[in-house]
């Protein structure tokens, strides 16, 4: 346990050593957070959780209880997440500083044979910063794809994405019988359980996921023009916001381009995966070439049959379901109830993981979960389709 803590603790830094150090404290936006402050939320919650219950700890800094504790209310105030990037203290010095108190600490309590129970709160708190990892990478896109610069950055994981053949045909499921959340054989997060069944009518899949040549397409016949496509809050969407493509494309002179961390801003790739479309934009080209947004548990399926279809992992992929409690559900009592429980409403789930995606969290029951607005997660999509309307 020793060494994957700090391994997974190592690979944090190794994320943003790239940086400058001016791009530690940006925020663009409310639901982006600067790096600083993923770098110590994460050792917050290892000090908070584990070393606060040890009568020896000594606190780093009673202040960062509040600066950096996320959204956990059981467990005080905390600072509004919109106003993470107001401070530019404690420094990006401080916060190492502080990262390393926590580890000398945290590593010392692992030598003396902790509890199980606590045990299982350090395998939480490895996973969580495993998925700040993925955070980060989206929040340093975001900071760093800022018009007019688009700036380049060469890190440990590109989002240059493998290409897709031009060939697509549809797969077709019989009805079937499925068992779906965890298997028990793996770690797991509460909203994955319990196991249960479900029944799923015949549907047919793309044998690849949609590609940049056919979102230009949707875009090109007017598809952010057509109210027929959009649901409602969609529609409502492209005109608050005035889209007209995919976050981090630019319409230069008549050429499509788009900013990747790590080529910068280049001509759009025909042949990649679109990504970046938030769930109103998956909805809405789904609509137009025919076919629907899958529902978890067909992704769950085809996530977990011996099938082959071309993209898959390196994009997360929409669902059409909605985030909420299996049935039999039990929310864990405390600030655990917190972590995923809390967010059961008014999100979309997404399964499959992406090119940000720790290895250790590709699994078929993974559920990931955004607002349908929200689009500067490494988002794309496959298309489903009745197997009474295939051809």
């Amino acid at each position: 346990m020793q060494d994957r803590y700090r391994s997974v603790r190592q690979k944090s830094l190794e994320l943003v050593a790239p940086l400058e150090l001016e791009d530690y404290v940006v925020q663009p936006h409310p639901e982006v957070s600067p790096p600083k402050w993923h770098l110590a939320h994460t050792t917050w919650f290892f000090e908070n959780f584990l070393l606060k219950k040890l009568k020896s700890y000594q606190l780093f800094d009673p202040h960062f209880d509040e600066l950096f504790n996320s959204y956990y209310k059981t467990q005080g105030e905390h600072w509004l997440q919109s106003q993470r990037g107001h401070l530019s203290r404690p420094t990006v010095d401080q916060v190492l500083a502080y990262r390393r108190h926590v580890d000398e600490a945290l590593l010392a309590w692992l030598k003396v044979s902790p509890n199980k129970d606590l045990l299982k709160v350090l395998e939480v708190g490895i996973q969580h910063e495993q998925q700040h990892q993925e955070l980060l990478l989206m929040d340093m896109k975001r900071i760093l794809g800022q018009y007019p610069i688009f700036s380049k950055f060469t890190g440990p994981v590109s989002d240059h994405l493998k290409p897709l053949s031009k060939s697509c045909e549809w797969l077709a499921f019989p009805a079937s019988e499925v068992q779906v959340g965890s298997q028990g054989l793996e770690f797991s997060f509460d909203n994955e359980e319990p196991r249960h069944p479900r029944h799923l009518g015949a549907f047919a899949a793309s044998s690849r996921v949609v590609s940049n040549a056919e979102y230009l397409e949707f875009i090109q016949a007017g598809g952010y023009e057509n109210p027929e496509l959009w649901l409602s809050d969609g529609w409502d969407w492209v005109n608050q916001s005035q889209a007209t493509a995919p976050m981090y494309w630019r319409n230069q002179s008549g050429t499509w381009m788009q900013y990747r961390l790590s080529d910068g801003l280049k001509s759009v790739e025909l042949d990649q995966p679109v990504m970046h479309l938030n769930y109103y934009e998956a909805d809405a080209f789904a609509r137009f070439q025919g076919a629907r947004l899958p529902t978890e548990f067909e992704l769950e399926k085809l996530l977990t049959e011996p099938v082959s279809i071309e993209g898959l992992g390196q994009l997360w992929l929409w669902s059409q379901s909605s985030y909420s409690a299996y049935p039999g559900y039990r929310q864990p009592e405390g600030a655990f109830g917190e972590y995923n429980g809390k967010f059961m409403v008014n999100q979309m789930v997404l399964r499959g993981g992406c090119l940000a995606t720790p290895e250790g969290h590709f699994r078929a029951s993974y559920r990931n979960f955004y607002r349908a607005h929200q689009s500067w997660a490494f988002t794309g999509l496959l298309l489903v389709r009745s197997v009474s309307s295939c051809t």
